[in-house]
């Protein structure tokens, strides 16, 4: 479960990184945030499982 995990948090990162770029580009600001806080879901849900592994070994 723990890589399925994984996985779903480089593709949050990576579809809140693909939102931030479009809203930029063309001047979104609301798209922008919205793809800021997808990538810190992303980041948060990394570094949860991150840490079930420190504790996991």
């Amino acid at each position: 479960m723990s890589g399925n995990q994984k996985a779903k948090a480089k593709m949050e990162q990576a579809r809140g990184k693909a939102k931030e770029a479009a809203g930029r580009a063309v001047g979104d600001e609301r798209l922008t945030a919205k793809g800021r806080a997808e990538q810190a879901k992303g980041d948060a849900r990394q570094a949860k499982e991150k840490a079930k592994d420190t504790f996991r070994h």
